[in-house]
């Protein structure tokens, strides 16, 4: 009797060739549901529908399918144990081989915006966790697959094996299955949970060799069913990545993301931006960013919003860097690249999405907040001194601003030209950071522009930005003192403008 696949499939990439190698080069039967069996009926390829094989229709509007014994009894028979295979005969139910499910995509309609609770529970899947828990269960008898990558890998078992996946392959998948339902359940459970309950799982993609030090162990774990983010970064070349690169990656991604509608540049030290730059083309904005402190700039992680280009390529070259990423590289530029062979050179096409909250664990639990994605709005500032912006000096502002929002705090950022001049962060006092970030950029202060992601408690900081040169400043503002700096703003012919926004990053 030829052997009998089982296909329920909402994400249907490759259920065509995978089906036809199971009927033309293997020899199995095939049964279906709904779209599945349509898809491959369309295909011209032979199929049972499952309400046929099983004699029961499919009811309440197809949210029972496959929740019946003739299914379940087939995929959970032990082949070795007598009652099971009499019970089968019994019932003339037919073992299953394989079992190939995927679920509905209940997290990509939850990310819909103004998706209703309805909507989301219709996309709870029932039938699909059911067969996929059982057949994970039942692998050392038949095989489970949950994710189309693991098709080809499949077949190459069975054409290897005369036929038959093997023991270790079974058991693998079976593990994957049980992630893949532990994953589906855990995202439904914090859709329904919403304040009241914070579940967060993943599945660990790879070892990395150690966590910030040697002594610590590490692993990279990917959240969800469907790569984003890192997890969908092509790697063109180099080393593997360290726990230390994809934090510092990760950092570079959300200064990034920032700007959208003009080329640029950032390059981070310890999740510290070193050089951050806007510039006419993605070659200038990157060696606007280097030249801003190339000291730091060594060892360091770079992240552009534009494609790779020959002319950028041959740039990066010229100093050591840890990691690259853009959206995409050109052909030359990999060549050229290609040249500092350890470098690590990844694309991400879409470096502005980033993940919706920030977790971070404490002694007995962890802190859940939203992610720090305001988006700055100018028409939204307060201007509190007598001498107003002009055009040009408030774009500068957005600019600092921009980047001391992604500055460990105390942060101060100076800037001019669309340029970071001297970044001051991580220290205890405000006004450490603003001695740091002007010693930092010397000369270059005289007209300048000065952020600081924190309200100044006095008015010396103010008065120590003037002498360096400085000739406008944007704060969040909210001090008991602003009335002391506006004053010595005032004093000094100086622009100030309170966001009414903090960015304080610990």
């Amino acid at each position: 009797m030829a052997r009998l696949a089982l296909l329920s499939v909402s994400n249907k990439t490759g259920l065509i060739d995978l089906a036809r190698s199971l009927v033309e080069e293997f020899d199995f039967d095939l049964i279906s549901s709904g779209g599945t069996a349509q898809a491959l009926k369309d295909a011209g390829l032979p199929v049972t529908k499952v309400a046929d094989y099983t004699g029961s229709p499919e009811i309440l509007g197809g949210r029972v399918k496959t929740l019946h014994p003739r299914i379940h009894g087939g995929i959970l028979a032990r082949r070795d144990v007598p009652q099971d295979i009499t019970d089968l005969e019994n019932n003339q139910i037919r073992p299953i081989d394989l079992v190939v499910v995927n679920l509905y995509p209940f997290e990509e309609t939850i990310a819909k915006p103004g998706v209703t609770l309805a909507e989301a529970v219709e996309q709870i899947d029932i039938g699909g966790p059911a067969m996929l828990r059982a057949s994970s269960k039942n692998f050392a008898h038949l095989a489970v697959l949950c994710d189309p990558a693991q098709y080809d890998e499949y077949l190459q078992e069975l054409r290897q094996n005369n036929g038959e996946a093997s023991l270790e392959f079974r058991q693998k998948a079976a593990l994957k299955g049980f992630s893949h339902t532990a994953s589906y359940d855990q995202a439904i459970a914090s859709y329904l949970a919403r304040t009241q309950q914070y579940t967060l799982s993943g599945t660990q993609l790879q070892s990395l060799r150690y966590g910030e030090n040697p002594h610590q162990p590490a692993a990279w774990y990917q959240t969800g069913t469907t790569p984003t983010g890192w997890t969908a970064a092509t790697k063109l070349q180099g080393k593997e990545l360290s726990y230390n690169n994809l934090v510092d990656l990760e950092a570079a991604r959300r200064i990034i993301a920032e700007f959208t509608d003009t080329p640029a540049a950032t390059i981070i030290k310890h999740t510290n931006p070193c050089g951050t730059a806007l510039g006419s083309s993605i070659f200038e904005a990157y060696q606007k960013a280097f030249n801003a402190d190339s000291v730091s700039a060594f060892g360091g992680i770079v992240a552009l919003n534009r494609s790779i280009d020959a002319a950028t390529a041959s740039e990066l070259t010229k100093t050591f860097l840890e990691c690259v990423v853009a959206p995409s590289c050109d052909a030359e530029a990999e060549e050229i690249l290609a040249k500092k062979s350890n470098v690590r050179i990844l694309t991400l096409a879409d470096l502005s999405s980033g993940p919706k909250d920030t977790v971070k664990a404490i002694a007995g639990g962890f802190l859940v907040q939203a992610s720090d994605d305001v988006i700055a709005d100018t028409n939204q500032w307060q201007v509190v001194t007598e001498r107003q912006p002009t055009a040009s000096e408030l774009a500068e502002l957005l600019f600092a601003w921009k980047v001391c929002k992604h500055v460990k705090s105390n942060a101060i950022v100076v800037t001019s030209d669309r340029t970071t001049l001297g970044v001051g962060g991580g220290q205890m006092n405000r006004v450490g950071s603003v001695k740091i970030a002007l010693e930092q950029a010397g000369e270059k202060t005289k007209g300048a522009i000065l952020a600081s992601d924190g309200f100044f408690p006095f008015d010396d900081s103010v008065r120590t930005a003037a002498t360096a040169g400085i000739t406008a400043i944007v704060q969040p503002g909210g001090s008991l003192r602003d009335k002391d700096s506006i004053k010595a703003a005032n004093e000094l012919g100086l622009v100030m403008v309170l966001t009414g926004v903090r960015h304080f990053l610990h």
